[in-house]
């Protein structure tokens, strides 16, 4: 189990938690002293009360709630979003509203999940030609709708 150090910068702030025992994702919940509401197609950033220090070679990826896109269109619009291991402010989730309607969000609700991953540092080799492939350059849909007839 890896260990990441946190601080709760606010005493209201609710520590990350796995939901269930084969979560991949720990809940972040919002850490509010008032209730903000998003707009259709607004955004907000919204506080958690928390600080990490992730070990060297690991980040954390904000993603969205699938309960809440589903639901009412809430997403974040930098997803993944990306915590780099040396950042020690304070994790704020950028919330989007994609719906129809406002959306409020409240002291505790839960906003987004986290998924902490290891990640490699690369060292271009910066050479004239690339190998090939059967695949090639084929991108953005080369290899059909996906319907088998």
């Amino acid at each position: 189990m890896l260990k990441v150090k946190i601080v709760r910068l606010n005493k209201q702030a609710i520590v990350p938690v796995y939901a269930t025992a084969h979560a991949a994702g720990m809940d972040i919940s919002a850490c509010l002293n008032a209730p903000v509401t998003l707009q259709p197609f607004s955004t907000a950033l919204i506080p958690s009360g928390f600080a990490l220090e992730l070990p060297e070679g690991y980040e954390a990826q904000l993603r969205p709630r699938s309960g809440l896109a589903l639901r009412s269109m809430i997403s974040l619009p930098n997803s993944p979003a990306t915590i780099d291991a040396d950042y020690r402010g304070e994790v704020k989730v950028i919330l989007v509203n994609y719906g129809k309607e406002p959306f409020t969000v409240s002291h505790g609700d839960r906003i987004a999940q986290m998924v902490v991953a290891k990640v490699e540092q690369v060292q271009f080799d910066e050479v004239a030609e690339l190998g090939t492939t059967v695949r090639g350059e084929g991108g953005f849909g080369h290899t059909g709708t996906g319907v088998q007839q």
